[in-house]
């Protein structure tokens, strides 16, 4: 996958494993909140019903006077209280709150019942379990396996799908990749063969000097081209970074362009100060290559170029045709054009800003209309 395929995946398993843990929370959270529910009414009756047993038979000992036979209970603690709250017969887990009917306290149930009418002396009926709330903690744990063994199930069809409902975006961007790639291949062969053509005939001086300086032009602008479609095309992270004279890059890339800047009378001043920075050494000369190319071809003609670089900073001024405020924002966008005045891609400044991003370097562009742009950058 390429990084805008990557990019989709991750932003559709992302979005669909969100919604969907989203939803599994709240459906396990609405059956838990319900068990509990259903468990806390099952224990309340359940110690009601066991609250009428006892009474029906502190009431049958009594009226048959016989003795009260209380056995002791397998899952509660059963105790008989008389008007004093004094115990007379069985046994309690913790102190009761003889105001309150049904309660917990310390993970414990209790229920004070009134049902012997005082027979045997016996007022009080007081039942303490902490059934319900293992049974609670059994219910917790029962769902929670259950929640983690369906988000693995939803995370792995989630994958699956993102496959599925991305493979066609992969394959369309594989063929674009495969295009790209095939026409770089295709326009660097014409692209040597021109300028060694031209080497030779500049060396020989038996020519039409304007022809073949319109042919140096063109095949410097056709390189800029197979340059930029290169760059976006391939991995270019693998150029190690090392220390290079930026300045010289620069005098270099103005020598470069010279033919075209006489061909447009556009003049350049420079105040190249030493400036040392680490950056690969091809990724310098596409920032130089794309700002100084742009100051050129957005330059009307009779018009001047000022360029400066400090330890810190390279700075590149025209007076060109500038750019509207409303459109500053969004110049970096891919294949985005601030204006039909020259021809292009729209992917120059996009490149800046990758190389920028990547060396931590800041950019400031100030730019008016008909008065012209300047492009600092701060290393």
């Amino acid at each position: 996958m390429n990084k805008i395929t990557k990019k989709s995946f991750y932003s559709f398993l992302a979005l669909y494993l969100i919604s969907s843990f989203l939803f599994l929370s709240l459906a396990a959270y609405w059956f838990y909140t319900s068990q509990v529910a259903m468990e806390k009414n099952a224990n309340f009756y359940k110690m009601n019903h066991l609250a009428d047993v006892v009474g029906a038979k502190v009431i049958s000992a009594d009226m048959h006077h016989t003795k009260l036979q209380l056995k002791p209970f397998r899952r509660e603690a059963v105790g008989l209280f008389d008007t004093n709250k004094k115990l007379l017969y069985g046994s309690t887990v913790q102190a009761v709150n003889f105001s309150k009917d049904f309660y917990m306290k310390d993970k414990m149930f209790t229920l004070v019942a009134q049902r012997t009418a005082g027979h045997l002396h016996v007022k009080y009926i007081v039942i303490q379990s902490n059934e319900c709330i293992k049974n609670i903690e059994i219910i917790k744990n029962k769902i929670a396996y259950a929640v983690i063994i369906t988000a693995f199930l939803i995370i792995a069809i989630a994958v699956f799908l993102s496959y599925i409902f991305l493979k066609p975006l992969k394959d369309k961007m594989q063929e674009i990749e495969q295009f790209v790639k095939d026409t770089t291949h295709e326009l660097n062969t014409p692209i040597t063969a021109i300028m060694m053509s031209t080497s030779r005939l500049t060396s020989k001086k038996s020519y039409d000097e304007k022809t073949v300086k319109n042919i140096s032009i063109s095949t410097k602008q056709l390189y800029d081209i197979y340059s930029s479609l290169s760059f976006l095309s391939f991995d270019n992270n693998s150029e190690e970074a090392k220390d290079l004279a930026f300045d010289k890059v620069i005098q270099e890339d103005i020598d470069f362009f010279q033919e075209l800047l006489e061909k447009k009378h556009i003049s350049v001043s420079t105040q190249l100060d030493p400036c040392l920075i680490r950056i690969a050494p091809t990724k310098a000369k596409m920032l130089i290559n794309n700002l100084l190319g742009n100051a050129i071809k957005y330059s009307n003609p009779n018009t001047h170029i000022t360029i400066k670089t400090t330890q810190k900073s390279f700075v590149i001024k025209d007076e060109g045709i500038g750019i509207e405020k409303a459109k500053l924002h969004k110049i970096f966008r891919r294949f985005e054009r601030a204006n039909s005045y020259a021809g292009g891609f729209g992917v120059g400044l996009n490149i800046v800003e990758s190389i920028i991003k990547e060396y931590d370097f800041t950019i400031n562009i100030e730019s008016e209309e008909n008065v012209g742009t300047t492009v600092s950058i701060f290393f």
